[in-house]
């Protein structure tokens, strides 16, 4: 797992997949914090993102630390791959916010935004972002081999 302490504002997370070419990275340039898919054997930067996924708006998150009386607005954002690379989670202060699915081709976050029309030899999806709970409990039942925890009514 890699992981950044930061404030947000500004922040700057890459992470490697152990099965190339796949990419994760979580920025945040001020106004809000963003998860990238990416695809490093793509010779442009334009052509190496995937899928972008809004994981939160700075003036929100500031908002926030003032209602729950936060004395520090320093946050902890970690990156964490599937055993077969083929899926990363970020997770800020502990808690899931943003998965990819290479495999699927397919993003999953909590604000489900953006969304966009799908088009003609799109190889992603991008028409949602819909957050799955089933998608982060199989994620994390595989990494951590919680088979007992699963819930085996979901298949119904």
């Amino acid at each position: 797992m890699q992981s950044l302490t930061f404030t947000p504002g500004l922040a700057f997370l890459s992470s490697d997949s152990p099965a190339p070419p796949w990419t994760v990275v979580f920025e945040d340039e001020g106004i809000a914090g963003y998860f990238y898919a990416c695809d490093r054997s793509q010779t442009t930067h334009e052509n190496s993102i995937l899928d972008a996924m809004l994981i939160y708006n700075v003036d929100a998150l500031a908002k926030s630390d003032v209602e729950h009386q936060r004395p520090e607005p320093e946050r902890i954002a970690a990156v964490e791959w599937s055993r077969d690379g083929m899926q990363a989670v970020l997770y800020l202060d502990g808690i899931p916010q943003g998965l990819y699915d290479f495999r699927e081709r397919a993003g999953y976050c909590r604000l489900n935004f953006p969304n966009f029309i799908e088009e003609k030899g799109d190889i992603w999806r991008k028409s949602t972002h819909a957050w799955s709970e089933a998608a982060i409990q199989r994620f994390e039942t595989e990494l951590y081999g919680m088979a007992g925890s699963q819930d085996t009514s979901e298949g119904r």
